[in-house]
């Protein structure tokens, strides 16, 4: 994952540009634009300060979720999950959040758009109308169509722009690079549920079952964001984590949320699964145990399809804050988390030296409010 800071961004027929007065706005082709004042949302990095275009609000404790397990031989499945994204928020994103929320409840005109175009195809070509008047309506809705889904793109997308000082891209660069270990590893899972097993015979001999789903790790842009770096990118079943530089959003189809790194812990460590699907190239094979296994740990004789599976040491990865977040992951290579821990504490660190009372920077953004 590179660190590469882009000067500007298109969203649709527009072109967002960052210079030293802020942000302003162009639309056009290229040798030809007309351009308008400061628009997005505007976050300077620096040791002098962190500066917002717009303030980002208390947090409350969210709970797990129980669901009844349709299997004799294991308890109740307990889904690992977090609590409601809107009541995820700093002191410091409530205007950014503000906008992502109401923009994500904006309704899409384009499925309304084409429904009207095929109606009226529809309509023409039933009446025997002129060919020539089918393939104009044909060819005036498809622009049509077109210009509306730029306009969709503008109401539904938030620009952020990062500005960094040169003195503190090193701890987010390292962030990056920790990921990218994470994203590097043959196999990354999302831990959705786990159940505690009553009877372990028919288990493996394991203590627990867990519900998982294959997810991949990637630097991009988050769910209707532009902005002029890309993030690392964590799905999280319905959920998607984003990473940017001053938090972390939580993208949920209910809204999104905000967690300060400063909030966010990350409990790591080996952990010991009984691997039934293939066993990943980079996993670590510490012991073998049978399907069905009987009370010394050897194979049950009783069941004819009985067959050997290999036991791997995966790294455990749990993310957590006080505001309800709380995802579990399983990494095919062992012994992760102490860079990426390292890298969450420096970027908790950068943060609240950023939040210390600084001056403001003259022709660029009125300072957000620090976190209590």
């Amino acid at each position: 994952m590179g660190f590469y800071i882009r000067k500007a961004i298109s969203v649709g027929p527009l072109r967002f540009n960052l210079s030293k007065s802020g942000i302003g706005v162009s639309a056009g082709v290229k040798g030809f634009r007309v351009g308008s004042g400061p628009r997005g949302n505007y976050v300077h990095m620096g040791r002098g300060g962190l500066y917002f275009r717009q303030t980002l609000g208390p947090v409350s404790q969210g709970l797990p979720v129980l669901s009844p397990s349709v299997d004799p031989t294991v308890g109740p499945s307990v889904e690992i999950e977090s609590g409601s994204v809107l009541e995820m928020a700093d002191a410091s994103s409530s205007g950014i959040l503000n906008e992502l929320n109401e923009k994500r409840r904006l309704v899409r005109f384009l499925p309304f758009a084409i429904g009207l175009v095929i109606l009226a195809t529809y309509a023409l070509v039933a009446t025997d109308a002129p060919s020539i008047l089918t393939v104009s309506v044909l060819v005036s809705g498809g622009v049509g169509c077109w210009w509306i889904a730029q306009k969709d793109v503008l109401r539904k997308t938030t620009v952020i722009f990062y500005d960094f000082e040169s003195d503190v891209t090193a701890p987010y660069e390292a962030l990056l690079e920790a990921f990218s270990e994470i994203a590097g590893c043959s196999r990354v899972w999302h831990v959705q549920s786990k159940a505690d097993v009553h009877n372990r015979k028919y288990h493996a001999g394991a203590n627990s079952v867990v519900s998982r789903k294959a997810v991949r790790v990637s630097a991009g842009q988050p769910p209707l964001v532009k902005c002029n770096i890309d993030v690392p990118l964590l799905p999280a079943g319905r959920q998607m984590l984003a990473f940017m530089p001053d938090r972390v959003l939580v993208f949920d189809v209910a809204g999104v949320g905000a967690v300060r790194y400063s909030d966010l812990e990350l409990v790591h460590g080996d952990n010991r699964f009984i691997e039934e699907e293939s066993v990943p190239s980079d996993a670590t094979v510490v012991d073998k145990t049978w399907r069905f296994v009987n009370k010394k740990g050897g194979p049950d004789r009783r069941f004819s399809n009985n067959r050997e599976l290999p036991v791997c040491l995966y790294s455990r990865l749990l993310f957590q804050s006080a505001s309800g977040l709380n995802e579990l992951f399983h990494v095919s290579r062992r012994a992760l988390g102490a860079q990426q821990t390292a890298a969450l504490r420096a970027m908790s660190k950068l943060r609240g030296e950023l939040n210390q009372p600084s001056s403001v920077v003259p022709g660029l953004v009125s300072p957000g409010a620090p976190a209590p």
